[in-house]
């Protein structure tokens, strides 16, 4: 890698213990590289396995929502947040996941450009103001989510994604983590 990954000076493990280098391995066979994310939590293992952990069960764990809907609520989080990172990296899983280029810039840009079907829309709507005011979060917000479809536990990750990309965004930006350059040509 040519390039820092972030502004801060934290050197990755080296040599990685057996299990990261394979979990890494396969992270470079499926998406054709290490993203950037695991690389800059690389310096403590207990710090890498602990968010890779999260990350896995959040959106890759069984779920009732699709891996598009909880890669549209990173995109809408990190879009309020202006995470550069991950709306580079998963404005790619959207465009990848969705099969729709259009799709994943309008998610990007602006969420509510985008042509949602009623579902999404409510999903959305929730992250957005659990992140911007989850504070002001009522009874009639999550009634709003069940009326279009959401059980009481698909709310549980919806509020789980939300709060997890919540916290990572503010990471990312704090130390400028980069995207890798494979992301922004993705799925295009």
């Amino acid at each position: 890698m040519s390039h820092k990954i972030s502004a801060l000076d934290l050197p990755q493990v080296d040599p990685l213990p057996e299990k990261t280098q394979k979990y890494f391995d396969i992270c470079d066979e499926k998406l054709g590289m290490v993203p950037n994310v695991l690389r800059a939590h690389a310096f403590d293992i207990d710090k890498l396995n602990a968010f890779t952990a999260l990350y896995n069960d959040l959106m890759l764990g069984e779920s009732a929502l699709s891996k598009l809907e909880r890669e549209m609520i990173a995109v809408v989080v990190s879009s309020i947040n202006k995470c550069f990172y991950c709306l580079t990296a998963h404005g790619a899983a959207v465009r990848q996941l969705s099969g729709n280029p259009i799709l994943g810039e309008q998610m990007v840009m602006n969420w509510r450009a985008a042509d949602l079907d009623a579902r999404q829309w409510a999903m959305l709507t929730f992250a957005e103001k659990v992140t911007r005011e989850s504070h002001t979060v009522v009874e009639a917000d999550r009634q709003a989510l069940r009326d279009a479809g959401f059980s009481d536990r698909d709310i549980w990750d919806i509020a789980n994604v939300t709060g997890f990309f919540n916290m990572s965004n503010r990471v990312a930006s704090a130390i400028d983590m980069r995207p890798n350059d494979e992301y922004h040509g993705s799925f295009r």
